[in-house]
């Protein structure tokens, strides 16, 4: 079972990191928010204090420099297994790997958790080309990418880029037939921004809360919207997410017949928000998938069921599932 996993030495040869990380007396690093400090949730609290920031190399348009990226990097690299690198869902952190993210470690998968640049606790910059530098730059081998919900979408347009970067695909309850922002890109700045403080708002994470859990009891669901919502104090996330449904978003349906990595599907037994017809749609069209169901599970199963979860990502980079 994957609970009675324990935490035992990975086999060489292997890397071991140094974490640096700049912390107050409580544990936690300095940059996330004072908030921070009313989250109950254990798993939260302890993975909150290994997110670090790294440098990583841009160069777009007229800027020339780093930009600092957050996330977590694993305690040992392999040299011998490609990494799991996760992304999260649309306007989300690595914390939603909260519950996952040991388990993945216990099982000796090099793993790496990784805010989306403008979401997450990262400064601002292009998503995509931020994501190429990071890996380019740290993890440099092809790479197990790990998305839910948009960040399936995140990791399709990834990979139809940068496929020498990618090994295999995990996509878990996948919106990745979405049409970008649709007609919010036309809204006025104004109006764009009164949006986005209403999207901030706890009485609206709650609902969409309510919405992606199978079932909590409403103290955790109170909880997990705080930790959901924590990363809307960083004070560059107003201006990411007006840039973002600016930009139009993300529209990678015509790039999805073309990725020939294998490609795990993963959707949820009682999903309310992507219909798992979309993940069927989306094994049809990949060149090289399986499918697998999670029981129990709402959106987001790697937070409700993370022992399932982290046995298909187990499974899969062994090649069991194949």
């Amino acid at each position: 079972m994957m609970g009675s996993l324990k935490i035992i030495s990975p086999p060489p040869p292997a890397t071991r990191f140094r974490q640096r990380v700049t912390a107050n007396g409580d544990g936690f690093p300095t940059f996330l928010p004072k908030e921070i400090q009313n989250i109950k949730d254990p798993f939260a609290r302890a993975l909150a204090q290994r997110i670090v920031r790294i440098p990583v190399p841009l160069q777009m348009g007229n800027f020339r420099g780093s930009v600092m990226s957050s996330c977590i990097k694993p305690l040992v690299q392999l040299h011998d297994k490609s990494p799991v690198v996760l992304l999260h869902c649309f306007d989300s952190s690595c914390l939603e790997w909260r519950r996952t993210y040991p388990l993945l470690e216990q099982a000796c998968l090099e793993t790496w958790a990784i805010d989306v640049l403008g979401w997450g606790f990262s400064d601002l910059a292009s998503k995509r080309h931020h994501l190429f530098e990071l890996w380019k730059t740290y993890i440099k081998r092809p790479m197990i990418l790990v998305g839910p919900s948009l960040g399936a979408t995140v990791a399709v347009d990834f990979t139809a880029t940068y496929p020498e970067a990618v090994d295999k695909l995990v996509l878990i309850n996948a919106n990745a037939y979405s049409e970008g922002t649709g007609r919010l890109k036309e809204l006025p700045k104004s109006i764009a921004y009164a949006g986005v403080k209403l999207l901030k708002s706890f009485p609206l994470r709650l609902l969409a809360n309510v919405l992606a859990f199978c079932s909590s009891p409403l103290s955790e669901n109170i909880d997990w919207t705080n930790i959901g919502r924590l990363h809307c104090q960083m004070p560059w996330w107003e201006d990411a997410m007006v840039d973002f449904m600016i930009s139009g978003g993300y529209n990678v349906a015509s790039h999805i017949k073309h990725i020939d990595h294998k490609t795990l599907v993963v959707c949820s037994e009682n999903d309310q928000i992507v219909s798992n017809q979309l993940s069927v749609k989306l094994l049809c069209e990949l060149a090289n998938a399986v499918l697998r169901e999670v029981p129990d599970s709402g959106h987001l199963p790697h937070v409700e069921n993370p022992k399932h979860i982290v046995k298909l990502i187990s499974d899969f980079a062994s090649g069991k599932l194949y």
